[in-house]
Order: C-alpha cells, then sequence, then structure tokens
C-alpha cells in the first residue's frame, strides 16, 4: 500500500502532467487494489489518447510510470485506464480466450490468436492458467508477439 504521501505525490504529478497535455480529461482516481492504484480518465474523444489497440495508451501509462520512479521511492503500481477500454478490452480477452480453449479441447488442433501487447498476453495467459485440458505460450517477437493455445495430451 502506497504512503499518504506517496498517493498525494501520484495525485498531483498525474493532474500536472495531463494539464500540461492540454487534453481535456477528468481524472478519477479509485481506491487502492493491493499496491495498485486504479486511476480512469474520463474523455470526450477517448481514440486519441487510447490509440491503435490501446498503443498509445500503453505509452502514457509507461511515460508516467517513468516520471513518476523519479519523484516516489516506495514501490507503487498505477492502473491507467480511459473510458473503461482496458476494462471492456479485458473482458473482450477472457471470452476469446475461453472461446480458443474450448475450441483446442475440442479439436486437438493448436490455434494462435492474433499479435498482443504484453498485458494482453497477460490477461490470456492468467484466464487459460486453471485449465487442465490446455496449455498457453507466447511466441515470435514484439510488435508480431502472439499466443498459441495448444491441447494437453
Amino acid at each position: 500500500m502506497l504512503t499518504q504521501q506517496g498517493l498525494e505525490t501520484i495525485k498531483k504529478n498525474v493532474r500536472e502532467f495531463f494539464q500540461k497535455t492540454t487534453f481535456q480529461v477528468e481524472i478519477e482516481f479509485l481506491p487502492q487494489k493491493d499496491s495498485a492504484l486504479p486511476i480512469n480518465l474520463k474523455a470526450e474523444d477517448p481514440q486519441i489518447l487510447i490509440g491503435d489497440q490501446g498503443q498509445t495508451l500503453a505509452e502514457i501509462h509507461h511515460l508516467l510510470r517513468a516520471i513518476l520512479r523519479k519523484k516516489i521511492e516506495e514501490p507503487f503500481f498505477i492502473d491507467l485506464d480511459i473510458n473503461g477500454y482496458k476494462k471492456k478490452k479485458s473482458e473482450y480477452l477472457e471470452d476469446l480466450a475461453r472461446s480458443a480453449a474450448d475450441e483446442v479441447a475440442l479439436t486437438k488442433k493448436e490455434k494462435s490468436l492474433p499479435p498482443m501487447l504484453a498485458y494482453e498476453r497477460r490477461i490470456i495467459h492468467l484466464a487459460l492458467a486453471s485449465r487442465s485440458d490446455v496449455s498457453t505460450e507466447s511466441v515470435g517477437q514484439e510488435p508480431e508477439r502472439r499466443i498459441v493455445v495448444k491441447p494437453c495430451l
């Protein structure tokens, strides 16, 4: 858990960051979950901030983390989302994982999923981790890295 001082430093710096970008966003800091601070941005035109398949959102997240690391000594994690994009994407990916796993279990043939960002692949791996009839493996190099769902024999 972040200290109150660490929390205030994050809030101050996130607000300053978005003021400097001139994007009109409403920033909502949600209650901490474990060591993560969820930050939801609300924007009228979120696609500019989300980018193609969430790439811009991932870059903004990376940049914010780099800025905050220089100002906060304690361990922390921010979970940045825009208009619920990551939540919807996560639900979609979990459905995709289940569907692919069901198909692989039925046909006994491996299935390759489309290229994904690292956090998206992690969602797939976690969604299928408890299944004993299939396994997952990330293959390829960025930006074409993808998951292959394989039947367990």
